[in-house]
């Protein structure tokens, strides 16, 4: 096989994703880029919207509703993609939430909730996914992190910890599984111009946010879903434990 070959090289044809929060926003573009090019994908959100997402898709794809954070929810979940599908060959983390407020006010709910999302979701997913990937010798793991990895945020202290520690997460992962065939990286991006981010970056405050960004301008969900493509197919085999900032030149400042 010729990887260099464009076809072959970002090729998704018998393979199977999972992504979580693919109800909507960048979680419905990666899904939508990924069964574009051949995978076999399977959707999960909390949200039933997930259903009509995944009959969207086409035919062949699934999706699950279910909390990432519920009692089992991530084995449950690679145990039900493995028994339909087969096999899982990809798994993309993207679920997350945000909760503002300043670190002398933040709440211990909120803080317990956006770790359990943004950080202890993902490591059991990526936990039990590796588990099977290990005994098959391959996989791609992209774990959604954040400019606020980076950079620090005002009212963002819960949610900076949380994507700070999905990139070092993510290389762990990165030097443990890499032997095993398993590639594992983390994607870093600005604001993203989903619905809900055009709300939550209405009017002044977004004008200020762009001015900051050398591009002067948010990412769009498809940017992202692209470069998800990318490190999940054979294209990015020798990319293993990068986090790659999709973030307009926000953090090289």
């Amino acid at each position: 096989m010729d990887r260099f070959d464009f076809d072959t090289a970002f090729s998704l044809r018998n393979q199977t994703a999972l992504v979580t929060g693919g109800a909507a926003g960048i979680g419905a573009a990666i899904a939508t880029a990924l069964a574009a090019r051949g995978a076999r994908v399977a959707l999960v959100d909390r949200d039933p919207a997930v259903m009509k997402a995944a009959q969207a898709l086409g035919e062949g794809h699934v999706g699950i509703e279910i909390d990432v954070t519920a009692d089992n929810a991530p084995q449950q979940v690679v145990d039900q993609v493995v028994a339909q599908f087969g096999q899982l060959d990809i798994l993309i983390n993207n679920a997350g939430i945000v909760r503002l407020a300043p670190a002398e006010e933040a709440t211990r709910v909120d803080w317990d909730l956006t770790l359990a999302v943004n950080l202890t979701a993902p490591f059991l997913f990526a936990q039990a996914a590796g588990r099977h990937m290990i005994g098959r010798r391959t996989g791609r793991i992209v774990n959604l992190a954040s400019q606020a990895a980076t950079v620090a945020l005002q009212s963002h202290v819960a949610y900076c910890t949380s994507k700070a520690a999905i990139v070092g997460m993510t290389k762990v992962m990165a030097l443990e599984w890499g032997p095993h065939g398993i590639t594992t990286n983390s994607i870093s991006p600005t604001v993203v111009e989903t619905e809900l981010g055009k709300k939550a970056w209405a009017g002044e405050v977004g004008e200020a946010m762009k001015k900051l960004i050398p591009s002067r301008r948010f990412a769009q969900p498809e940017e992202i879903a692209l470069a998800v493509l990318y490190l999940a197919s054979p294209a990015a085999a020798m990319v293993n434990g990068a986090d790659l900032a999709i973030d307009g030149g926000y953090t090289i400042q």
